[in-house]
């Protein structure tokens, strides 16, 4: 009998692949739950929060599917993963701690944002730190499908909404139709329009790309096409919006006002989007690829010893040590109140007992005041300020709900904003519509002797500060006047205010914020 023959390809990969199947797969899906289970066990409450969002907001919702897409592909997967080479990378300990950092950081400052999208990158980053580049690379897409689960996206709602406006508003005048528009509310010759968070389209925006990315992944196997369709993916729901936005406004023109004009154009806008994404993967499929039918590698490598695995202990350190440092850092504080005394009146000014009605919406203060003031010519000026200490949740300046108007959409209208520059210092500005007053509006923030007027700028100064040791203490400052005649009239009056007050209005703010704890 001769013993040396050789068998076919797919038969020596079938005999080298039989005994080690189950082995490779079982320490997969080991170190995959190891790498989910012990970092998602340090920051469960962060976690808590990523899947609370999921569950209670429509635009997240998709986020429920992210784990189960997850399992199924990594399953759909098992024959690669079978023949892999589980091979883990301690160097990954490096872009941990940074995952770490960041994470910290956005619980420092309270931007939930942050904290959600560094927790998921931590978790990517373990997950390929534990299984090496081999498996990783198997696992590719599912794993940077998990971004697909950070809650993020409220950044663009003031952009779309605005993109939005600006479409309707243009369709409708070029059908003939005509609008005044101010903002993001306009009108027409029967009825009143505004667009609103529902309008923006990032639904439609986010569940168009996490069902792109998708359906790419599985009907095409080149990188070319891939991308392309996840850029259709990216422009026809935004597209797709402002035809929705136009046609429904048209229509309740064109009704006057008996169709869309309710909760019933968010039914149609949904049949529209339905038809459109249906359509896009429709045509998609005409460029479908089928996978290539390579035969599976044979691991030749050696399986990494005891010293490799040993290696991961500084890996899986990095998420007691973060989750540690922000327990030590964010000591709850006890309950305080700080007082504000607003300047007195300048020469020529007077204190008045009457002002504008508008008060802008703040919580969680630790102390404002509101006090009016007439000038020479007799125009009105209030001034509103609030300073905000030892910000941890429920207590911080710069949060959802916190700002010029509600998010409830019977409440005060911002309508107009912009910038405003005195003497080398910029303010915001901004109109507001609050029943029937109209209102201007300059507004301002301070922290640690610093005059700032952006959102994401304050946030980076406070958690700059917070980690060199500095307090948090910090004030928001706005300074209203009616807007009777234009916005440059209650400019005028407001500047002149600020001439005659601002460095003695920034330094009773700069006196409240030291008495903080």
């Amino acid at each position: 009998m001769n013993r040396d023959f050789e068998l076919p390809l797919p038969a020596t990969a079938l005999l080298a692949a039989s005994t080690p199947v189950s082995g490779t797969l079982a320490l997969a899906a080991s170190l995959i739950l190891l790498a989910f289970g012990w970092t998602l066990g340090w920051f469960s409450s962060t976690a808590a929060e990523i899947g609370q969002i999921w569950w209670r907001s429509e635009t997240y919702a998709h986020g429920l599917i992210v784990l189960p897409v997850f399992a199924w592909i990594a399953w759909r997967n098992r024959d690669r993963i079978a023949v892999a080479q589980a091979r883990p990378a301690p160097w990954m300990v490096v872009p941990a701690a940074l995952a770490g950092l960041g994470w910290l950081l956005g619980q420092l400052v309270s931007v939930s944002a942050a904290s959600h999208f560094f927790l998921v990158a931590l978790v990517v980053i373990t997950l390929v730190g534990t299984l090496g580049w081999q498996l990783s690379r198997v696992l590719l897409f599912p794993i940077l499908f998990l971004f697909f689960g950070v809650p993020i996206g409220d950044f663009m709602l003031p952009t779309l909404m605005d993109y939005t406006a600006e479409f309707t508003v243009w369709a409708l005048r070029a059908s003939g139709v005509p609008v005044y528009k101010e903002g993001l509310y306009f009108v027409v010759p029967n009825g009143c329009w505004a667009v609103v968070e529902a309008c923006s389209g990032i639904r439609y925006l986010i569940a168009s790309l996490t069902v792109g990315a998708l359906y790419a992944y599985l009907n095409y196997t080149s990188l070319k096409r891939r991308l392309l369709f996840m850029l259709v993916a990216l422009a026809v729901p935004i597209v797709a919006n402002w035809l929705r936005a136009y046609m429904i406004v048209m229509l309740g023109y064109l009704t006057d006002n008996k169709l869309a004009a309710g909760v019933d154009h968010l039914i149609y806008g949904w049949l529209f989007f339905g038809v459109i994404i249906f359509l896009m993967f429709w045509i998609g499929s005409r460029w479908h690829e089928e996978p290539a039918g390579s035969p599976a590698a044979v691991p030749t490598a050696r399986a990494p010893g005891r010293a490799v695995w040993l290696a991961l202990v500084p890996l899986f350190a990095v998420a007691p040590l973060f989750a540690g440092l922000e327990t030590k850092l964010e000591t709850p504080a006890a309950p305080f109140e700080l007082e504000v005394r607003l300047p007195a009146p300048a020469a020529g000014w007077m204190q008045a007992d009457e002002g504008v009605a508008y008060r802008p919406f703040y919580n969680g203060q630790r102390g404002e005041a509101t006090a009016s003031y007439r000038s020479p010519d007799g125009g009105l000026v209030t001034v509103f300020a609030a300073v905000f200490a030892s910000q941890q949740p429920g207590h911080e300046m710069v949060t959802w709900g916190n700002g010029l108007v509600t998010p409830e959409e019977r409440g005060p209208k911002l309508v107009r904003g912009g910038r405003s520059d005195i003497d080398g210092l910029r303010f915001r500005n901004a109109t507001v519509v609050a029943g029937s007053e109209r209102v201007r509006v300059w507004q301002w923030y301070r922290i640690n002797d610093r005059q700032l007027i952006g959102d994401a700028e304050l946030k980076l100064r406070l958690a700059a500060d917070r980690m060199l040791g500095l307090k948090d203490a910090s004030a928001v400052a706005l300074v209203m006047s009616a807007e009777k005649e234009d916005p440059a009239t209650a400019d005028a009056r407001i500047g002149a205010f600020m001439k005659a007050h601002g460095a003695a209005l920034d330094k009773a703010l700069d006196a409240a914020a030291e008495g903080a704890p």
